[in-house]
């Protein structure tokens, strides 16, 4: 069953969001030759703790695995869950992305951006453009009386032309009470099928490209996503409210 939410829940989802939304566009305004990812990720703790929330990824449990750190921040070859460090000091053409999920009130706000650090190579800029955009090509579908399968399909078709890796194994999900509702949202289906979509249903969107190769490879810390050929990739999301008329984007800065 996929939740759908009352009107009350969604005005808190919105607080929720409009919180994680704020965090991830104060920490992309830090990002800096010289600063550790470790840096960020206590900057970012110390905006969530002044929101009054409390981050969803700090002490999230994965099988054995639990994650140490108040937010994602993966560089270059990295493609989600990275673990800040003071050892990971960001460099002049690095990209960042940065994922920041939090709680509020019993509600998650969930976004994600890559950021560049300063001038970055041609065909990275391509890759993050192409891959900011299909996001926004799955949001369109994010509407009533479509299904799941819909926003897949968008996401799919625009980034193919561009002949990246499409990661298969990660998708985006459901989002409310959990981080992690249903239903699970691929970057990669067939248009009509999945899922019907109704008013009132939260979904956290989010295509991640590669420049290279599809497959992935999870680090020892059981955490870290980096692609196998090495090759940078890009991660965008937002979290996205169905309603009976245009999808609504509660991540998105006012």
């Amino acid at each position: 069953m996929i939740p759908v939410k009352t009107s009350a829940e969604i005005s808190v989802m919105r607080d929720a969001c409009r919180m994680a939304a704020q965090v991830l566009e104060e920490m992309a305004q830090r990002v800096a030759p010289g600063v550790s990812t470790l840096e960020l990720d206590e900057y970012a703790k110390g905006i969530i703790d002044k929101f009054g929330a409390e981050s969803a990824c700090f002490r999230y449990k994965m099988g054995r695995h639990v994650f140490p750190a108040y937010t994602c921040i993966s560089v270059n070859e990295e493609v989600i869950h990275g673990i800040p460090s003071k050892e990971r000091v960001i460099r002049p053409s690095d990209i960042v992305s940065l994922d920041v999920v939090l709680r509020y009130n019993g509600f998650v706000g969930d976004n994600a951006r890559t950021v560049f650090v300063g001038t970055v190579p041609p065909e990275v800029q391509s890759l993050c453009e192409v891959a900011e955009k299909a996001l926004y090509a799955g949001i369109a579908q994010a509407r009533s009386g479509n299904r799941v399968g819909d926003i897949s399909h968008a996401i799919e078709q625009f980034i193919r032309p561009h002949h990246y890796g499409i990661i298969e194994s990660f998708v985006g999900h459901g989002v409310g009470r959990s981080m992690h509702e249903d239903p699970q949202i691929p970057n990669i289906g067939k248009a009509g099928t999945g899922s019907l979509l109704r008013p009132g249903m939260t979904l956290a969107i989010e295509p991640m490209v590669n420049l290279g190769k599809p497959d992935i490879v999870i680090q020892p810390d059981g955490w870290t996503v980096v692609t196998k050929d090495r090759k940078p990739s890009a991660h965008y999301e937002h979290t996205v409210l169905v309603t009976e008329d245009e999808p609504e984007i509660l991540t998105r800065i006012s």
